[in-house]
């Protein structure tokens, strides 16, 4: 029986690690480049005044510069456009050197004089992703900082109206909160870009100041989205490697008719095209030159200062971050373009497709297309070119003269920049008044360069494939053969469309010839998100691409698609199967906080399965057995759908919200708003079949880690053991009456003065304690009934037994009689307080975070405001003192308030389900119901 305990849970294990391996070590090392300083970084402290200096101790603001440029701001006498970053968890102000260095380097090489001048906040590193209490007072510091920079302006002649910012992390979501204050004046902010900050929803939710705060943000943005329509918010995602943020948390919760608020992946970005871990985002050279270069464009050489014109704002970012046409914003030539180039210069192309090399002189050079003939049987023109200067090559001729083209339009806005090469495909519909297409392929400078270009079919490029079932672990496999006389084929992978889905998609290419062909770039575009992803492959090849989501499609009405870049007469296939290991790795990237959820769950059917064991046999069975006989997935999910199924019902959902009871968590598979609380969405398939596997990893994770907490006990009591006396009493670690009011008394006085989580703490170490003992007092026991078995034989056959062994000595250091049914009880008292103990570890861990905070900031306060654990946490003080002196006995002796227990923990068990998925600091509160529901089982 304990070995295939051992083995369910080793299997457990095993998924679980294979899913992490995936999540944090199976994608391409990072391949950002490193950005670096020319001289040595200062950062050069900005005084604030007295007041905000008192209030906000712990913070500062400070202005970054470098060599002749720090010594020149010396007196803070500053001309440039501010940008001011604010770091995320735990992040330093120092990680504006990034972007203040490149930016530095960037205005030397301009002749306009123009630069920016890069603040950035200290916010000493606090844990704001974990302790809520400070986003309020970093958002107020944040003003204060706003009015501070501008106040070095004010004689200027041309001073800023307002500040650009930059969030990393927690930061973007503290710069979006800048407008829930009431004295902010919005027109101080209009330009926002945010780095893997995760606007949906945190990312742990473990206490509710977290999501008090994102609640507020959200509902002044969805109240007020008219009033910030003229405010530009950017936020871009790091991709699969940043495992802290998934990307689909920085997706903006906007209205769709709102352009000004873009959400992008980092591997979408162009010229970028490298997924970022949550770290590197910041000074990953790719993106960091993207952003200078894009701030550069908004600031108006007149006045030096950022534009106030939306649309420029939302022209340039969309140059730089998502489309990059090659043509900068506002060089499209909107007047008809004139040719005078020599009639020599210009050849028209009777076929389907030109392929032009370029020579290495410099000439004038012109191709024809004509449609007049070829618009019915074909509907697009492609083209695409590598190492050309031009950034106007793609003309649509509108006045032919013999075989000139006098005038025409510019159609080369519609370029678009891939990893190998640029890219432009026109609809002929749309080119009524077109008669030729011209591919202007002149070298001026006498650089070589490659021309591809053709005339497409999109029925006969675009061909459907159906991808296989999540559940086919790999053993199905979608195959589809192109034979390519093209150079761009497009697979729509129909029902990939949801996040717990995930492919390894190989593409092999053949060709008979490899001579001046550019390469292959693959790329798997999702249609409702900007995540797309890129690929490069030389020709021949065999390339294997893992494909996932970031946010899944709410409606299930498109999918994601596949577009080969291919070379033309070359052979393609395409092969499509489930990755399983992936599926687990996005199952813990989305799933995965809520994992200590379905661990304290198990812990709780566990102590259920115990004080199950004591009523009926008078003794509770080990941890390891408990776990395997308590962990029945039925039990807890039934009732859990049987409440999304009533809530379906219209009548139940207006008595349960009249009551004003909480809504039930979500698991956030369902769509990019996996803050939801949407009962019909919770009705979703895969949620629900998704959850037992969690509670399965969340019972490998209990199993284990209660495993582990033994080992170290059983371990650390051996070095104990020099410095006790040794005791063969089951009392042993037990409190009198008046010492446990006492601590009761010291723990609550402890917890409110400074933190709760330190009170806490405290008591789970004396709990401890009692279980070190207790150990101690086993191992002694075990000794001396080993060393006595006469004497043991002896007190047996006298009538020593269990409870008259037990009612002669009270005491540790008494002198009880040696027997079996002494060690039994020990071994019994040891089993629960392991299971307890382990248990009130759980909760100590949950509050954990205000802990740090509070101990990181103890020079500045002693007393932690807010503190999310006080008052809360008293009964769970209480609980944890009075539990030192429980043991099986006086369980045994409360058989109606056992009786109780047994039926009340099950329901507080399928409440942590429904309702602290999303709610994680809620566990403490069901952890603490039923520790209580014990102390009554125990004394009353």
């Amino acid at each position: 029986m304990r070995l295939a305990v051992y083995a369910f849970y080793g299997f457990a294990l095993g998924l679980l690690l294979v899913g992490l391996r995936e999540l944090l070590f199976s994608f391409e090392e990072n391949r950002c480049s490193m950005t670096y300083m020319f001289e040595y970084p200062e950062y050069r402290r900005v005084p604030l005044p007295r007041r905000v200096a008192r209030q906000y101790p712990s913070y500062g603001l400070y202005l970054y510069g470098e060599g002749a440029y720090a010594q020149e701001t010396r007196g803070l006498k500053l001309t440039g456009a501010p940008v001011l970053f604010l770091p995320g968890n735990a992040g330093s102000y120092k990680q504006a050197r990034s972007l203040g260095s490149v930016a530095l380097r960037k205005a030397e090489n301009l002749e306009r004089g123009i630069h920016m001048n890069v603040f950035t906040i200290d916010f000493n590193e606090e844990l704001v992703a974990l302790y809520g209490g400070s986003l309020r007072r970093q958002t107020q510091f944040l003003h204060e900082s706003i009015k501070a920079i501008l106040r070095l302006y004010k004689d200027r002649p041309d001073p800023p109206t307002g500040v650009v910012l930059v969030g990393h992390s927690m930061g973007g979501v503290v710069a979006r909160a800048l407008f829930t204050l009431a004295r902010f004046n919005p027109r101080l902010v209009s330009l926002i870009i945010t780095q893997a900050s995760p606007h949906q929803a945190p990312v742990l939710s473990v206490d509710p100041y977290i999501l008090e705060f994102y609640s507020t943000v959200r509902n002044r943005w969805a109240t007020n989205a008219e009033d910030f329509r003229n405010i530009t918010v950017l936020s871009v995602g790091g991709g699969y490697l940043d495992f802290q943020v998934r990307s689909g948390l920085t997706a903006l919760s906007c209205p769709i008719d709102d352009l000004n608020k873009m959400s992008v992946v980092v591997t979408a970005v162009p010229r970028t095209w490298v997924s970022t871990d949550h770290i590197s985002i910041v000074w990953c050279k790719e993106l960091v030159l993207a952003t200078v270069r894009a701030f550069f464009d908004l600031i108006e050489p007149e006045t030096g200062q950022f534009t106030e014109s939306p649309e420029k704002r939302m022209s340039v970012l969309n140059y730089h971050f998502f489309r990059h046409p090659v043509l900068q914003p506002g060089e499209a030539q909107e007047d008809p373009v004139t040719f005078s180039a020599p009639p020599e210069a210009w050849k028209e192309v009777n076929t389907l497709r030109l392929f032009y090399t370029a020579p290495k002189e410099a000439q004038v050079k012109y191709f024809l297309f004509a449609l007049s003939s070829r618009r019915k049987a074909y509907s697009h023109f492609h083209c695409r070119s590598n190492n050309m200067e031009m950034t106007s090559w793609l003309y649509g001729c509108t006045q032919m003269s013999g075989s000139m083209c006098v005038q025409a339009i510019d159609l080369s806005s519609e370029t678009e920049l891939l990893p190998a090469y640029k890219a432009v495909t026109v609809k002929i519909s749309e080119l009524m008044s077109v008669s030729h297409l011209i591919i202007d392929a002149s070298n001026p400078s006498g650089g070589q360069f490659l021309v591809e270009c053709e005339l497409q079919r999109e029925q006969s490029l675009t061909v459907s494939v159906q991808v296989p079932h999540t559940l086919s672990f790999g053993l199905t496999v979608s195959d589809i053969s192109i034979n390519s006389s093209g150079l761009l084929h497009t697979l729509l992978l129909q029902d990939f469309h949801q996040v717990y889905q995930a492919f390894r998609i190989t593409v092999m290419s053949h060709c008979k010839t490899t001579k001046d062909r550019l390469p292959s770039v693959y790329r798997v575009r999702v249609p409702w998100f900007q995540e797309d992803s890129f690929a490069m492959a030389s020709i021949p090849s065999v390339s294997e691409i893992y494909s996932m989501l970031h946010t899944s499609r709410p409606d299930n009405t498109s999918s994601a698609l596949l577009q080969l870049h291919t070379a033309p007469n070359c052979q393609y296939k395409v092969s499509i199967r489930t990755s399983f290991p992936k599926v687990l790795g996005q199952i813990l990237r989305f799933c995965g906080p809520v994992l200590p959820v379905y661990s304290a769950v198990v812990l709780l059917l566990m102590i259920r399965a115990q004080l199950s064991s004591i009523k009926r046999l008078g003794h509770p069975v080990g941890m390891q057995e408990a776990m395997s006989k308590s962990l029945q997935v039925h039990k807890l999910e039934l009732p859990v759908l049987l409440l999304l199924l009533l809530l379906r019902q219209s009548w139940f959902h207006d008595v349960w919200s009249s009551l004003g009871l909480p809504g039930v968590d979500t698991l956030p598979l369902n769509s990019v708003e996996s803050i939801s609380q949407d009962p019909k969405a919770s009705m979703q398939e895969w949620p629900r079949l998704v959850s037992p596997l969690l509670c399965v990893l969340g019972a490998a994770i209990a199993f284990w880690g209660s495993t582990v907490l033994r080992v170290s006990v059983y371990f650390l009591s051996f070095f104990l053991a020099p410095l006790h006396r040794p005791s063969v009493s089951r009392d042993c670690g037990t409190l009198r009456l008046h010492t446990q009011i006492l601590l009761i008394v010291s723990l609550s006085v402890l917890g409110g003065v400074t933190c709760g989580a330190l009170a806490l703490m405290v008591s789970t170490l004396l709990h401890l304690y009692r279980v070190l003992k207790l150990q101690m007092t086993e191992r002694s026991l075990s000794h001396m009934l080993n060393l006595a078995p006469q004497k043991v034989s002896q007190n047996t056959e006298n009538g020593f037994h269990g409870s008259d062994s037990h009612s002669k000595s009270k005491e540790c250091n008494g002198s009880p009689l040696l027997s079996e049914s002494v060690l039994q009880d020990v071994r019994d008292d040891l089993e629960l307080h392991f299971s307890l103990s382990t248990m009130l570890t759980l909760t100590m861990m949950f509050s954990a975070p205000s802990l740090i905070h509070w101990k990181n900031n103890l020079r500045y306060w002693v007393h932690l405001d807010p503190d999310p654990c006080w008052p809360h946490i008293v009964p769970l003080l209480i609980s944890s003192v009075l539990l030192i002196n429980c043991n099986t006995d006086t369980l045994l002796r409360s058989k109606l308030m056992l009786n109780l227990m047994l039926h009340l923990l099950l329901p507080l068990c399928v409440g942590m389900l429904a309702f602290c998925p999303l709610h994680i600091y809620r566990v403490t509160y069901y952890l603490s119901s039923a520790l209580t529901l014990l102390v009554c089982s125990c004394f009353f």
